[in-house]
């Protein structure tokens, strides 16, 4: 599990840090302290955020939690105290607390910038990029640009460098986001030394969704300070694996038509002036176009990054059924969580003889991706894409009946 490092035993964990709690818009109702945290543990994850630490009502939850080392605890789940706001250029930012404390300096100085700043979980302020990330790092938090190439709400749809909108004010990391990895975007030389984050921006606690991207740190302990060193590479801790989705399986990953999905080049929506000509609909300039035009170098070193498709995903392929939440999935996956302690070591680290023991087909298709024996419709326009084995031959399956599960909710 772990090895030494200046005399320290370094161990692993697994964090997602960018999710959202019931006060943001178009996120689950369900989404609780209780509810993250099982859904935490039945994914696999060490540590988990907050989200929407600015929101005095959730504050007052998060308050709630047992805190040490920067960290809270709550259902045998460890939290990182974080948020995410939109600036006055529409662009999103990821701010991690080094403690409870640093959330209510950073509202402090921010909360007359801000309209909603108690009406929704991500608030808009009033304010540029670069004021926000000082006042980030004057209240002692880590700021950085959220899913920073997607044609929405990013750092790399306002702007070409990060500059133009931080000024001064240097950004602590990156987040990829769900349409790219760390091959499209260590090419842009502005970003060597920058540190790559791959989060699930979850708004359920559902396992295709909380956890579908994560970090994997080498720390000496679950603590703020050690996960601030792995973020900045110090004393020998450090990021070990960026893990997400195959890029092509992101809703923005392809240049597309936001209604109707057709994918274009970039030429072509040049010359459609970025109207559908089907539809009429908008273009949304894809993920993988935009990080080509950003693209100034070669490929640099970076933590490996492991691509994942979610488990429920897999396995509603294999079932042949078009819905991650139907109870034959469910049954499954839960099977496979309890056998295997969670979905990241079904998904990484179990070996196919303890997945077949659940369920053959199953464990014949993630033998199959862990190969990388598929084929992927690309994502595009606001439309995740798909993933598809050759299940031409199929194994018997040997399934656990779904009559023994409890509950869907947090699926």
């Amino acid at each position: 599990m772990g090895w030494h490092v200046n005399q320290e035993v370094m161990i692993q964990i697994d964090c997602d840090f960018h999710i959202h709690s019931r006060f943001s818009a178009a996120t689950s109702k369900n989404m609780t302290l209780e509810t993250i945290s099982q859904g935490a543990r039945q994914k696999g994850l060490d540590v988990v955020a907050t989200g929407d630490a600015l929101n005095k009502f959730w504050l007052e939850e998060i308050e709630e939690l047992s805190f040490k080392d920067g960290l809270g605890e709550h259902g045998g789940c460890r939290f990182i105290v974080t948020t995410e706001v939109e600036d006055q250029n529409r662009v999103h930012h990821l701010i991690l607390f080094r403690e409870l404390e640093s959330a209510h300096l950073l509202r402090g100085l921010v909360e007359d910038l801000s309209p909603d700043i108690d009406r929704d979980g991500r608030p808009h302020l009033r304010a540029g990029g670069e004021e926000i990330a000082r006042a980030c790092h004057e209240s002692g938090a880590l700021v950085g640009p959220a899913h920073a190439f997607v044609p929405w709400t990013s750092v790399y749809k306002e702007f070409n460098t990060l500059k133009e909108c931080y000024g001064a004010e240097k950004v602590d990391f990156l987040e990829l986001g769900l349409s790219a990895d760390t091959g499209l975007a260590s090419s842009i030389s502005e970003l060597r030394g920058v540190a790559f984050l791959s989060n699930s921006d979850a708004h359920s606690a559902s396992p295709h969704r909380l956890g579908r991207e994560f970090n994997r740190l080498s720390v000496e302990k679950e603590s703020f300070e050690e996960i601030r060193k792995a973020i900045f590479g110090e004393d020998g801790r450090g990021i070990i694996l960026n893990v997400g989705l195959d890029p092509r399986l992101g809703k923005y990953h392809r240049t597309a038509c936001i209604k109707c999905y057709r994918h274009f080049s970039l030429e072509e929506a040049e010359g459609f002036r970025w109207r559908c000509p089907e539809c009429r609909a908008r273009i949304k300039k894809g993920v993988f176009e935009r990080t080509g035009e950003l693209r100034d170098g070669p490929e640099t070193v970076r933590p490996r990054y492991l691509r994942i498709a979610p488990l429920a995903e897999i396995i509603s392929k294999v079932v042949g059924v078009k819905s991650v939440y139907s109870k034959k999935v469910y049954g499954i996956w839960s099977a496979l969580v309890e056998a295997n302690k969670s979905e990241i070591a079904v998904l990484l680290d179990a070996s196919i003889e303890s997945i077949a023991k659940v369920d053959r087909a199953v464990a014949a298709a993630i033998k199959l991706y862990r190969e990388e024996k598929f084929t992927i419709s690309e994502g595009g326009g606001g439309r995740y894409g798909e993933i598809n084995f050759d299940l031409s031959n199929p194994v018997p399956k040997q399934t656990v009946p779904v009559s023994r599960q409890k509950s869907l909710d947090t699926f």
